[in-house]
């Protein structure tokens, strides 16, 4: 059967690309995976200024939807059968959380202040692991999670009170980063049973039904403002940029670049993001909030360089 030699013809090229392909290449594919991720925050919080939160979402996951679909429909349609239903709704629906509750928090706080928050879920990881799977942290977890809580401490000081508040924004946001740690445990655990871009094809499809939903329900319904701009950019980047473009980026870069070191570069996304707000003007900082994420981030990384085994260690990927 002509096929037969086909299929030997292109793995073989793969196992080549395998070998040869540069690790520095990749590391600066994850480095961009990052970037786009961190540059999503702000161009999020712009296109909210006329488009609901709900209905941004809504058009993101539909137009991922159909974009994957369009670029890997041979893969996306094999893995569809019943097996994949509950994996669906359960990676679908946490994803739904995670970006539900990212998105109306961003509304009221600063893009990189979000950025950071979010960014809780890498410390998370392992407990929910715990709680879900049965597989105890280390201590190195443990230490990650105290120094994580003092970074959240400081973030949330008001500096010449001496008093410590966080406000509705910052408190869905580490909602968000805990429902994003359920979703990314859940994701590793199908991932190995189920194609990884059929599994993210459906949980973007059942988060965008969901999204869709919503926005029906509590949001008011499109108008000519969406044709603006800002808004149109803001969704190509989101959409092509920041879902489609980071995710392939992503999924390059973990084929070649160790787990442990890929974890490290993917998680500079929080430094990306506060960075490209501070520079469009969007965002001040305060010491306290400097010393705060200076503090998260050290958890993150802790976070992911603790000593697991690698065949049990979940990469973190950005909740975006």
């Amino acid at each position: 059967m002509p096929a037969l030699p086909a299929r030997k013809g292109l793995q073989g090229l793969r196992s080549r690309m395998s070998r040869t392909f540069p690790p520095n290449l990749a590391r600066l594919m994850l480095l961009c995976c990052a970037a786009l991720w961190g540059g999503s925050y702000l161009m999020a919080k712009r296109a909210m200024t006329q488009i609901p939160p709900q209905w941004l979402m809504a058009v993101r996951m539909i137009g991922a939807c159909l974009i994957m679909l369009a670029l890997f429909h041979r893969s996306i349609l094999h893995a569809m059968s019943r097996r994949i239903i509950v994996p669906a709704l359960i990676v679908g629906v946490t994803y739904y959380g995670t970006m539900c509750l990212e998105m109306i928090g961003l509304k009221t706080i600063d893009p990189g202040r979000s950025a950071f928050l979010t960014a809780v879920y890498c410390v998370l990881v392992p407990f929910a692991t715990w709680m879900i799977l049965g597989r105890r942290p280390g201590m190195l977890n443990v230490v990650a999670g105290v120094i994580c809580m003092m970074g959240v401490g400081f973030v949330a000081l008001r500096t010449g009170t001496g008093s410590m508040a966080l406000s509705s924004g910052d408190m869905l946001t580490l909602l968000c980063g805990v429902v994003c740690s359920v979703n990314l445990v859940y994701l590793g655990h199908y991932a190995r049973s189920i194609n990884p871009i059929a599994l993210t094809f459906v949980q973007f499809a059942v988060a965008g039904v969901l999204f869709v939903i919503s926005a029906l329900l509590t949001e008011p319904m499109p108008n000519a403002s969406w044709g603006t701009p800002v808004v149109i950019w803001s969704l190509l980047y989101l959409v092509v940029g920041a879902t489609t473009a980071a995710q392939i980026m992503q999924n390059i870069g973990l084929a070649h670049v160790p787990a442990s070191s890929a974890a490290i570069i993917m998680c500079t996304e929080s430094l990306f993001s506060v960075s490209f707000s501070v520079l469009a003007g969007v965002e001040t900082l305060g010491w306290n909030a400097l010393v705060g994420f200076a503090l998260i981030f050290t958890a993150v990384v802790l976070s992911v360089i603790a000593p697991r085994a690698a065949s049990r260690r979940i990469v973190p990927t950005s909740s975006q």
